[in-house]
């Protein structure tokens, strides 16, 4: 009896185990619209790490992007369906979001030189992103005086279908392609700084932390970081095994997060699996890179850092850019700038309430070996915006006036909010009045529900930053470019 009895058990458990798997499959499958060529398509012009050795500079860069962005044109333009062309496909050949019609594709590689530069600049854009990201930025900066490389990482402007096969070591790669190049172009004793975004940011941290484990690379004199991928959902790690099934004949669509029509000239909306497994490996890579640094005391000799970090973020962990990065860096003039959510906004009453505290206690808790800067509501009763600072093992600051106010009915920034400006023509707070391409700031549809073809959240996030003009002050104080310009 009881043999039988733990037999028993032992198929229940097998048969549940089966049941769970299927149900995951199907639940992977059913309901995702069917993949498109942009899904499909194989770019071998692409650069990877194993092409380090034959393009060393940034002209060799983009001169293999001008055979990958034909190859675009040849495999999945001229592969469009009849049924996909129109005016909101990114792939629909002269369609409102094809990014290939204009006459400058900020999906590509973008170098604005400078005669005399006070510096050299390398910014990174992050995953399913693009180096428009940081267009304004960029130009900011050249202003400045600044020789600025806005990089595209490999698998990125092109079709979501090379981030299936990506490898995270492949955008570290290009990246130290880009420094190493930059630096041999640049005038003697001329600073040179990393600006990342999300992924950026992580590969520039990386980048700094292997060359300070002796990987002969040329030192960053500063990084700015913007909602800085240290720390995502620990589940990635699933990926592999859904990458795996995914290979099997008709379960294709288990390669995809998600599945999402392409209307962005500038970022993927579809997703795949492979690309949250890369992120989540470079993460255990940082972290286990600065643990073996950090095994006999702070890091010490790490690039001046400067961060920015929404408390309210859903794609990467804001306390992962504390408890693993820069709690564990020596005090040498790093600084963290926090933005709060609105406490005054009309759906204060329905914001988790973990995330209302959550900014408070970081800038009162235990003392940190860097300065934080708290962005939020001079009081509960008004949308004006004042820095509350704490330095370097100090207390806080009484708070200073930014003369910036929350906008009416905003609630939060987001992880994609920070690097773009209010102005900007595709996502910004205003639609352009004259302007034939696209317009994703302010997406405002009014209808019955489970009709669109995109996720109602997609409607909700902030594509701007509305604070855009304190940030890039305090980057241009923090790389002493605030003086005249070139």
């Amino acid at each position: 009896m009881t043999r039988q009895f733990l037999l028993f058990i032992l198929y229940g458990l097998i048969g549940a185990v089966l049941a769970g798997f299927a149900g995951f499959i199907w639940l992977g499958v059913s309901g995702k619209p069917d993949l498109k060529i942009w899904h499909t398509a194989a770019l071998h012009k692409e650069f990877t790490r194993a092409d380090s050795g034959r393009v060393t500079t940034l002209q060799e860069y983009r001169q293999l992007e001008d055979g990958l962005f034909e190859e675009l044109r040849n495999e999945v333009y001229q592969h469009t369906g009849a049924s996909d062309q129109g005016p909101l496909n990114r792939y629909s050949a002269g369609s409102r979001a094809d990014p290939m019609a204009l006459a400058e594709n900020f999906n590509r590689t973008l170098e604005l030189a400078a005669d005399a530069p006070r510096a050299g600049v390398i910014l990174i854009h992050g995953l399913t992103d693009s180096p428009y990201v940081f267009r304004t930025l960029a130009e900011k900066l050249h202003q400045r005086g600044c020789w600025v490389v806005a990089l595209r990482l490999p698998g990125h402007g092109t079709a979501p279908s090379a981030l299936a096969s990506i490898d995270w070591r492949d955008w570290a790669a290009a990246v130290r392609m880009a420094m190493a190049d930059l630096k041999r172009r640049l005038p003697a004793q001329t600073p040179l700084y990393m600006v990342g975004f999300s992924t950026g940011a992580a590969l520039a941290v990386e980048y700094s932390l292997a060359r300070l484990e002796g990987e002969n690379l040329p030192g960053a004199d500063a990084l700015v970081l913007l909602s800085p991928a240290i720390g995502v959902d620990p589940l990635a790690w699933l990926a592999v095994w859904q990458e795996r099934l995914s290979r099997l004949p008709g379960l294709g669509k288990l390669a995809w997060l998600d599945l999402i029509p392409e209307y962005d000239p500038y970022k993927y909306n579809s997703f795949p699996v492979r690309a949250g497994r890369e992120i989540y490996t470079l993460t255990q890579v940082i972290d286990e890179r600065i643990t073996r640094l950090a095994a006999h005391g702070a890091v010490q000799g790490f690039p001046r850092t400067l961060a920015f970090q929404s408390v309210a973020d859903a794609t990467v962990s804001p306390r992962a850019v504390v408890q693993i990065f820069l709690n564990r860096l020596a005090a040498e003039g790093h600084e963290l700038v926090i933005y709060n959510v609105n406490e005054r906004a009309d759906a204060e009453p329905l914001l988790d309430a973990k995330v209302r505290v959550a900014a408070a206690q970081l800038l009162r808790g235990a003392e940190r070996p860097f300065g934080m800067t708290l962005i939020t509501n001079e009081s509960e009763a008004s949308p004006a915006l004042v820095a509350l600072h704490r330095p370097s093992h100090g207390s806080v600051d009484a708070g200073t006036a930014i003369g910036i106010s929350w906008p009416a009915g905003m609630f939060s920034l987001s992880h994609t909010a920070l690097p773009i400006a209010p102005d900007d023509p595709i996502y910004g707070a205003e639609r352009p009045r004259t302007t034939s391409g696209v317009y994703l700031g302010r997406i405002e549809v009014l209808g019955e529900q489970g009709l669109l073809a995109i996720p109602a959240n997609a409607l909700v996030r902030l594509r701007f930053n509305p604070f855009f003009s304190y940030e890039e002050t305090r980057i241009e104080q923090f790389l002493a470019l605030s003086g005249e310009t070139h």
